[in-house]
């Protein structure tokens, strides 16, 4: 898929805390540790756990996790 935006990193969730509406993920992107908050929707669509590959999209002060 070809997006725009320029700020994306390759990296490997290492916790999930999942709420009733929402889950934070953290992600390694080696050495640094992004922090997400997506839909639980979200993170049963995309099968997300923790060791799961991503890659973090970075667009204006939202962040999208594209497994």
């Amino acid at each position: 898929m070809k997006i725009s935006a320029r700020n994306q990193f390759e990296g490997t969730v290492i916790s999930i805390e999942e709420g009733q509406v929402n889950a934070k993920i953290v992600v390694d992107t080696g050495g640094q540790k992004l922090t997400s908050i997506i839909s639980v929707e979200a993170l049963r669509d995309l099968e997300l756990k923790e060791g799961s590959p991503v890659t973090a999209v970075i667009k204006a002060s939202s962040v999208l996790l594209m497994a």
